[in-house]
């Protein structure tokens, strides 16, 4: 027998949570499957679950650490009536409301929940290079975040990994703290926009180490430099830096979707303009899934609100 809910949020990240405060005050009763924390795309809590300091979020003029930010968040939807589920979704059936979601495994013929109301806030996730001791360096001198983090390097010598529009927009905004930025890449022409790689070439403190790709992270706890590894003549070699940025793309959650939603070229999901309605009645998205622009945890928790208030609103008119 599938338990019935008004509203399923599948996500708990600062748009996911956000949306549980907002629809527990309104009596919802919201159940957030916040994903396994052994899954690095499925991480409850989000992104900031990996982060260290963060100064960039209201209220706490002294900074505040990811993980106690979100636990902040999650005491607060509990506190309102929010039931959390520390679960991972395997399968949705969003073909009409009450809409359907099954945990762990998506062989069972029934599913585990059904929702009248889905907010789906299942975030985007860093692109990393997958090298040892990665994830304990995030915050100690790595980062996939110039906005968040840029702030701390100031007259640091530092790099960002990339090539895109993405890698050359975070180095110009470094270079409002950094002494010096190396933009790394792995071939010897960007992939960049012209507009883009011309401000990038144009900037004093900007220098390209062309062919080369990052083999490794050196530093005990803390990052003091990487081994490279020349693409081209396979010269191997190190580089002692303070902060290293990857900026080689995001990958949204959104593989439960592909099936049911309108999803951009580049995979982050569809909604009204100005809105978190999807094409599905009674589906809303919010937060990194949807946001391919300022990926900010600021941001995404106004637009969980946003997603609470457009699925409250959608409830009251099937009671019209």
């Amino acid at each position: 027998m599938s338990d019935t809910r008004q509203v399923t949020i599948i996500g708990s990240g600062p748009a996911g949570l956000t949306a549980a405060i907002y629809t527990a005050r309104a009596n919802l009763e919201p159940l957030v499957l916040e994903g396994e924390p052994s899954s690095t795309s499925d991480q409850p809590g989000g992104q900031l679950m990996l982060t260290t300091d963060v100064e960039n979020f209201p209220g706490f003029p002294e900074g505040i650490m990811g993980p106690e930010l979100m636990m902040h968040f999650r005491s607060q939807a509990e506190r309102f009536g929010a039931t959390m589920l520390t679960r991972k979704v395997a399968k949705v059936d969003l073909t009409a409301s009450p809409h359907k979601v099954w945990i762990d495994s998506g062989d069972k013929p029934e599913p585990d929940y059904t929702a009248t109301a889905v907010i789906i806030a299942t975030g985007a996730q860093s692109l990393m290079l997958g090298l040892p001791n990665e994830t304990e360096l995030i915050g100690h001198g790595l980062s996939t975040c110039a906005t968040c983090d840029g702030f701390f390097f100031r007259d640091q010598e530092i790099a960002v990994i990339g090539g895109g529009d993405s890698a050359m927009e975070e180095a110009m905004f470094l270079t409002r703290f950094a002494s010096k930025v190396t933009i790394i890449h792995r071939r010897e022409e960007l992939r960049a926009s012209k507009i883009m790689q011309d401000r990038a070439m144009a900037n004093d403190k900007i220098e390209f180490l062309w062919n080369t790709q990052v083999t490794g992270y050196l530093g005990d706890g803390k990052l003091s430099g990487v081994t490279t590894e020349n693409t081209v003549t396979g010269e191997t070699g190190e580089m002692a830096l303070s902060g290293l940025f990857i900026a080689i793309g995001h990958k949204p959650g959104t593989a439960l979707f592909t099936d049911w939603l309108d999803i951009k070229e580049n995979g982050y999901l569809v909604t009204e303009p100005d809105s978190s309605i999807t094409k599905i009645p009674g589906v809303f998205a919010c937060g990194d899934v949807v946001d391919d622009y300022y990926r900010q945890a600021i941001t995404a928790a106004g637009s969980g609100c946003m997603a609470a208030i457009d699925a409250e609103r959608w409830l009251e008119t099937l009671h019209d």
